[in-house]
């Protein structure tokens, strides 16, 4: 299974990004799998910031990212995304995707996202 995350960068407080995250190799159809967004700033723990259901129909966000931030998926493309939008300082982090389905969990390597003037 690969999760593989792409999109981040650097970008001055205020401006939009959009990440991706493309699966491949699952046992069962993406679209079977709850696909969520967390992040983790230098010295904190990982934090979720965005989940959306297997049909994606139901989304959920962290209250730092309400108003700001959309998830969104492509069941067609095996792809999840995050639009951010008036991005701030604080959201700089490294921001992972992630598959479960179950028992089972997965998890990609990460895309650094920094916001700085």
């Amino acid at each position: 299974v690969q999760l593989v995350e792409s999109g981040g960068g650097l970008v001055q407080p205020g401006g939009s990004l959009r990440l991706s995250c493309a699966a491949s190799g699952f046992t069962f159809t993406f679209s079977s799998y709850l696909m969520r967004w967390y992040r983790q700033a230098p010295g904190k723990e990982r934090e979720l910031v965005a989940h959306i259901s297997p049909g994606g129909g139901s989304t959920t966000y962290a209250d730092s990212v309400k108003g700001r931030f959309t998830i969104s998926r492509d069941n067609g493309k095996n792809t999840v995304y995050l639009q951010m939008n008036s991005l701030k300082p604080e959201d700089t982090a490294v921001y992972y995707c992630n598959a479960r389905r179950w028992a089972s969990e997965f998890w990609g390597q990460g895309t650094q996202v920094t916001v700085s003037s």
